[in-house]
């Protein structure tokens, strides 16, 4: 039944969960303790339906006068804000697989140095340079970066409404970034290679003074009036935010209150996964570098999808301050960028710690620019692109097939418990509002959190231990340095979540798009493979992927956004 626009939806009763939580376990007590009566006869089933009958009166007047008040004080304390960016859990997740805490060994990477840059003739090849070129044109002024925003702010007005892909410019913000930029390099001060590069970020990162509609039409007017802390990184850093770009509706899938996001490479198809802005925008040559969040393939689909380089890092590696939760054991911030350098170099800046989110971390990574990937035993899926694996093997890594093993069987369902109740938990009070009515796509969020309401505490806690359990023996079978295999395969999405592995999505080249248009099309489906590393040893994997990237130009590949 849907409820009156504006009505608040008498939320599933407590004393309706109660009961059927109390008749649940009624019924297996009752069902255990039935043949103990000794016989079959009406006698033992009476007992058994007055001994039910009394434990359940006795559950349900203790749940009345224990459970209820507390549950409705801890909803006024915590719940009346949406959006998890307050009052964060004590419940804190921790995917190092190391038992001793380290603190960053260096404040930046030694990034490589482009030389003899010159500025391109043309807006469209300014447009698709890496983070690098584009750093080494500022540097040496040949291009200010007041041009640079303009170039960018034309490219996503001129494609933004092809593609949906863009919901707030933050022209005015821009220009005044890149004003000071401009100034601070006439004062003789460099930032850093982000230095006056303009980039997106995903619509559930607050900026002061501009929307943060979560993608949804329910936020779509909301200010939150924080910055959030990747956005200060950047701001640090010298870089300048030119868009706010989609997210999904509440960060599920690439629908959201403007439209649906589109996959350049193939504008009949859509981009998929909720950072669907950020890796269309980066593909599109919109922006250099955008910030996207996975919880559950939110980076690595879209990137697949999209043919954009792609970092999901280490779970807690950058803090979520300022950014809306799904799940505070799940939630990740990574980059798409042209490359593994730029992704490197990005990474470098957003890094860190943050009091607001108790799950981040100073993390001890090694400059990936300095690795010695000879030194690597790196092992293969049977989902690999063997490309890369004789790529890399010609680079003098070890190669060998490999294989996770695990006897946890329910993987998948242990991360739909975890994220469903999670979210739950910071849209509690927009469910029982009934704003999930009037959600963009009726099969997503709205079933998956009426279905989490019911999911037992006992039982989110026993799928906690399960993933306890699904860490410690892929840890065991993680005898590799690194692996490389699919990045859109279901199970490994899930597992490489729940575990909090760190993923750099790789182009590896194109094959055909199925029903092409009559005559000659530029259109591609991009093909991609993911290189899996460790916890807390972003740097092997991001250091095999420039390997890779530095023989091959998949990478710099441009999309038919204007060609049939």
């Amino acid at each position: 039944m849907r409820i009156p626009r504006g009505r608040r939806r008498p939320p599933p009763s407590l004393h309706h969960l109660l009961l059927l939580a109390a008749l649940c376990s009624s019924a297996l007590k009752t069902a255990a303790a039935a043949p103990s009566t000794g016989g079959t006869g009406e006698g033992g089933g009476g007992l058994a339906s007055v001994t039910g009958s009394i434990m359940l009166r006795e559950m349900e007047n203790g749940a009345k006068e224990f459970n209820v008040p507390a549950f409705r004080e801890n909803r006024r304390l915590v719940a009346i804000k949406d959006g998890g960016l307050h009052d964060p859990s004590v419940l804190v997740f921790q995917s190092s697989w190391s038992s001793k805490s380290k603190v960053k060994e260096s404040e930046t990477f030694d990034y490589p140095q482009a030389s003899m840059i010159q500025r391109p003739s043309n807006d469209e090849d300014i447009a698709f340079m890496s983070i690098i070129e584009l750093g080494e044109l500022i540097r040496t002024k040949k291009i200010t970066s007041r041009e640079l925003t303009d170039v960018f702010l034309r490219r996503l007005k001129r494609y933004g409404a092809v593609l949906e892909s863009v919901i707030t410019y933050t022209e005015d913000l821009a220009y005044k970034q890149a004003k000071e930029a401009d100034d601070l390099l006439e004062q003789g001060k460099y930032l850093g290679p982000l230095h006056g590069i303009p980039y997106g970020l995903k619509d559930i990162i607050a900026v002061p003074q501009y929307n943060t509609t979560w993608g949804s039409k329910t936020f779509k007017n909301q200010v939150i009036d924080m910055e959030a802390f990747v956005y200060k990184r950047l701001k640090s850093a010298g870089a300048i935010l030119v868009a706010k770009l989609v997210t999904g509706s509440l960060a599920y899938d690439d629908i959201w209150f403007g439209g649906r996001t589109r996959n350049p490479w193939n504008i009949e198809e859509f981009s998929t996964g909720s950072s669907a802005g950020p890796t269309a925008s980066t593909s599109a040559g919109m922006v250099p570098f955008a910030i996207g969040s996975e919880t559950a393939g939110s980076i690595t689909y879209p990137a697949a999808r999209c043919g954009v380089t792609a970092l999901r890092p280490s779970f807690g590696t950058i803090a979520r301050t300022g950014v809306m939760s799904l799940s505070e054991s799940l939630d990740k911030l990574g980059p798409f960028c042209r490359s593994a350098t730029d992704c490197a170099i990005v990474l470098d800046a957003i890094r860190g710690a943050d009091a607001g989110d108790p799950s981040s971390r100073e993390i001890a990574l090694e400059d990936p620019f300095h690795v010695d990937i000879t030194k690597f035993t790196v092992g293969y899926l049977d989902s690999a692109e063997m490309e890369v694996v004789k790529v890399l093997s010609a680079k003098g890594a070890k190669l060998v097939p490999f294989k996770l093993n695990y006897t946890v069987e329910s993987v998948q369902s242990i991360l739909n418990i975890t994220m469903d109740v999670d979210m739950l938990a910071h849209f509690d009070n927009w469910q029982r509002e009934g704003h999930d009515d009037e959600y963009e796509a009726q099969d997503q969020w709205p079933v998956e959190l009426r279905r989490a309401r019911l999911v037992p505490a006992v039982d989110y806690v026993q799928a906690q231990r399960a993933r306890g359990r699904l860490i410690r023996e892929v840890q065991e079978s993680f005898t590799v340095d690194a692996f490389i295999g699919n990045v859109t395969d279901w199970e490994l999405v899930c597992l490489g979540n729940l575990v909090g592995l760190p993923i750099v999505v790789v182009p590896t080249g194109f094959k055909s798009i199925e029903h092409p248009p009559k005559g000659n099309t530029r259109r591609r489906t991009t093909v991609t493979t993911g290189i899996y590393a460790p916890p807390d040893h972003d740097h092997i994997a991001l250091a095999l992927a420039m390997a890779y990237q530095s023989v091959t130009d998949h990478h710099k590949q441009r999309p038919p956004i204007d060609a049939n």
